[in-house]
């Protein structure tokens, strides 16, 4: 599965608001990285929403022990792929990851800057299953809310943003290049929402994975090198400003005729309202 991948501070003594507050106005430090498959870097300001999951304990210290990406939806929601919390990526139960941490507010993984939220409640989607990853979905709670401007909206059934040809933008910290090279800076690159029947051509159930349009979406571009990679996922799909997917899974990256397969969020919205 193309997709799998693969904090830690103490209390801060400044109200949260008023840190968050100060991360908006923060420089972004200066990288020499190379960024998604076929993209380029971004600053968290940009888009706040995007989050990295993190445990130094599991992945080391370098680049703040990421391993995952996620979205805010909510005051206290963040969601990522059910695959992430898994025993296949973690090595452990995800509650054995004594240090799993949200990062938030962080261009630079090997910086200090942001604010690393321990999560208060995890839900992760008990009917995800990994051979054919429809429902690949958790929702982490977190014990402060968030202000609203570090929120993106979930687009719902009959969205036009998830209308063929519409312009989308993944995020994330993962693999840049498709051969382990991860990035320390986030970084997004700019795909296509494709139609169904793009997406279910390219992934017929076969042993390159079964596409089932009624839980994901796929985007990409037609000649391939722009796409989401390993370390990305779980990270935001976002079309006319509205969550539209989170990467899950896909056939190599940045492949013509393979584009990125993500959870598609108008399927799982209930899930996100019955667990958040």
């Amino acid at each position: 599965m193309r997709r799998s991948p693969r904090p830690l501070l103490a209390a801060l003594a400044v109200p949260l608001a008023a840190a968050l507050a100060l991360l908006l106005l923060a420089p972004a430090p200066a990288t020499a990285d190379r960024v998604v498959v076929g993209g380029h870097p971004v600053r968290t300001v940009e888009a706040p929403w995007a989050v990295a999951l993190a445990s130094r304990e599991l992945f080391g210290k370098k680049r703040s022990g990421q391993f995952c990406g996620g979205a805010v939806v909510g005051p206290t929601i963040v969601l990522t792929a059910a695959h992430c919390l898994s025993r296949g990526v973690l090595g452990v139960n995800w509650w054995e990851a004594r240090d799993l941490r949200v990062i938030i507010g962080r261009n630079d993984l090997r910086a200090s800057d942001g604010v690393e939220y321990p999560p208060a409640k995890v839900w992760v989607n008990p009917a995800y299953e990994g051979d054919n990853r429809a429902g690949d979905i958790a929702v982490i709670t977190l014990g402060y809310p968030l202000p609203s401007a570090y929120i993106v909206p979930m687009a719902g059934s009959g969205d036009r943003a998830y209308q063929p040809g519409e312009r989308a933008a993944v995020y994330g910290w993962g693999d840049t290049e498709g051969n382990g090279s991860y990035a320390s800076a986030l970084r997004t690159t700019t795909v296509r929402v494709l139609a169904d029947a793009t997406c279910e051509a390219a992934y017929p159930g076969d042993a390159e994975g079964d596409y089932a349009a009624d839980s994901m979406v796929c985007a990409g571009v037609p000649k391939g090198g722009r796409d989401a990679c390993q370390g990305d996922s779980g990270g935001p799909l976002v079309a006319q400003g509205r969550l539209v997917g989170l990467v899950s899974w896909g056939s190599g990256c940045a492949v013509a005729g393979r584009p990125g397969v993500y959870t598609r969020i108008s399927a799982v919205a209930r899930l996100v309202a019955a667990h958040g």
